[in-house]
Parts: structure tokens; sequence; C-alpha cells
């Protein structure tokens, strides 16, 4: 197997097998991304976050105030994969066999026959996933975890590959309830969609003023493409240093002082699914710090949670994310980055800062 070492050495020269796997995932995320960017205006920074969960085989937590985009950004995301995809409204008369699906008796077989819940899609959107109760969240446990659901000692495997992407208000909203830590641990990475610029909101106005640009959303990718990108992440290399890095990371969050509850090892194993995803988007074969950097506030800061001092002294959990960035040492050794295929000046999250000593 190709060292950390060896690829420093000779420059990170691409491997010409991965060469045309990275064309044929650049092509691929491509077309996702422009037909994802027809309809969320002036956010590309999102859009590459959510394929980047996308092939991390994560799951997308998407939190803002209402009518940003947030349902938008999930259905065009789902859209553009030729896939399955269902749709949950969470409400508080939700209930969990609504999701799951629920045993019905059958009187002509004279059994109990399965009917299937929303949650046996390829892609699931939840709506304001946080005004259920926390008892219809938690049906969302096994499957997001373990890709399977269990009904009456029976369990059923879910489709691959498999998504929830969740949209949830602030806290502060009426009507809601906050997440359980469990069921936000279970989602990769949180992204706020944000207030669009002057211009991208004046170009939304031209856009979408008519009618809804989804209607003419068309699929661009198929299931087995993403699966096939999917097992392209998973063979991305990850150095022992940068691994290192990665779990020097998340447990720094378990000490800091500001800070009532760290990230998990689920985390750190989603910190570094995410890293794989991001080096192959651009174009790597191997992963960098600077990809564990551009992500960590994303996969770690929603897992947190402030002291109450903290919290009086109105320091957030992303700001904590920066410190601990900012104080943990970084792998000196770095290869030169190289694009594999990347047309356009690569996908990725580009260079955020040198490798320090």
């Amino acid at each position: 197997m190709t060292t950390y070492e060896d690829r420093a050495s000779h420059g990170g020269a691409p491997d010409r097998a991965y060469s045309r796997v990275g064309d044929d995932l650049t092509a691929v995320v491509e077309r996702v991304r422009d037909s994802v960017e027809s309809v969320i205006e002036g956010k590309p920074e999102v859009v590459r976050l959510s394929l980047t969960v996308l092939l991390a085989e994560g799951h997308l937590l998407i939190e803002d105030v209402p009518g940003v985009g947030k349902t938008m950004l999930a259905k065009a995301l789902a859209r553009s994969i030729d896939c399955s995809v269902q749709r949950i409204q969470f409400t508080p008369d939700l209930l969990p066999s609504d999701i799951t699906g629920v045993s019905i008796w059958d009187q002509q077989r004279r059994d109990f026959e399965f009917k299937p819940g929303a949650i046996f899609a390829q892609v699931v959107i939840g709506d304001e996933i946080n005004r259920a109760s926390p008892k219809t969240q938690s049906a969302l446990l096994e499957s997001m975890e373990e890709r399977q659901v269990t009904i009456d000692g029976t369990t059923y495997e879910l489709p691959s590959p498999f998504m929830v992407v969740a949209t949830q208000n602030p806290v502060e909203m009426e009507g809601t309830y906050p997440l359980p830590e469990a069921q936000r641990d279970r989602f990769m990475a949180r992204v706020s969609v944000g207030y669009p610029s002057p211009e991208a909101e004046l170009e939304m106005l031209d856009v979408h003023g008519g009618v809804s640009p989804l209607e003419d959303l068309q699929p661009v990718a198929h299931a087995h493409e993403i699966l096939k990108l999917i097992e392209t992440v998973r063979a991305v290399h990850v150095a022992e240093p940068v691994r290192r890095y990665v779990v020097e990371l998340v447990s720094a969050t378990r000490t800091h002082p500001d800070l009532r509850l760290g990230a998990s090892p689920r985390a750190t194993l989603h910190l570094l699914r995410a890293a794989k995803a991001a080096a192959a988007l651009n174009g790597r074969e191997y992963a960098l710090p600077d990809d564990v950097q551009a992500l960590a506030a994303a996969v770690l800061a929603h897992r947190l949670l402030p002291t109450a001092q903290a919290q009086l002294n109105r320091r957030t959990a992303e700001q904590v994310v920066q410190e601990i960035l900012q104080h943990t040492p970084v792998p000196a050794a770095a290869p030169q980055e190289t694009g594999i295929g990347l047309g356009r000046g690569g996908l990725g999250y580009g260079r955020q800062q040198p490798w320090r000593l």
C-alpha cells in the first residue's frame, strides 16, 4: 500500500485508474450540483456540503428560520437523483408507525401483513423534524444508524443508498421540540442555508416568480451511479497522521472548559468519512488536514452542548470548534495537491490554509 510519505515524495501524483474514476465522479457530481444550484440560488457551499454528506453515506440536518429554502434544497437534491423519495411532514400528532410502518391483519390470508412506512425510500425528506415529539423522532434512530427497521420482532433492510435530509426551525421558534442528543448525533453534518444576497434574491424573483423550478427538475444521476461514487469515497486513503489529527480534534471537545458535552466516537467516524468525500470531490485519492478543517464545524458543532457560563457569555459551539482548530497541531508533512479530472477548477473545498508546522 502506498504510504503517506510515499505520496508526499512523489507529489501526490494520481494513479491512472483512480484518475479515470475521478473523471467519472466529477462528471456525475457536476450534473447533480448544477441541477441543485438551478433551484438554490447563491449557495454553492451549502450544495457542496450536501453532496459531501451524500457521498459519505451520512444524513444531513438543515437548520434555519422559515422561508429560506430548507425544504427546497432537500427536494432539489432528492429529485436530481433517480431514486425513490418519500417526504414526511413532522407534526405533534405524527406517530412512530407513520414513519416505520405497521403490521395489519389480512382477513383473506389470516395473517399479519407489513405495510412499509415512509422511511422505506432511498432519500427521505423529514420536514420540520423538531415539530414532532421525542417519541416520534426516536423512530428514526435505528434506521439512520443501522439502515434497517424492526417491527414486531422482524427486521427489514432499507434500500441503498439511504439518506435522511431533515429540516428544522431554530428551537426558539414556537411549537418546536429540541432534538434529543442521540438524534442529533446521527446526523453527519448540520448546515444553515442563510438569507441570500440581494443579487441572488433578485435572480430568485426572476426564476421563481412564475412557476417553481422544481416542476421542471429532472433526475441527472442514477442510484447505481451514486453507489459507485460511494465505493470510490470508501477507497480514499487517509494517512495515520491525518487520522490522529481527527481523533485529537474530537478528543479536545470532550475536555474543553466551555463544553458540558463533547463529540462522540461516532462524530470521529463521521468527520473521517466526510473528509474522504471532500478529498474525492477535490479529485484526490488521499485526504488532507485541510479537508478535516473545512468540515470540522459542520460535522461537530451540532453535537456539542455549551456550559451555562458559555451560553451567558454568548459562546457558540461553532466558536469553540474554531478555537480547537487553532490550538490543535496540524501534521507537518504535506503532499502537493493534484487535480484529477476536475474540469472547472475542482469541486471541493480547496486549500483553506497551508499546513502548519
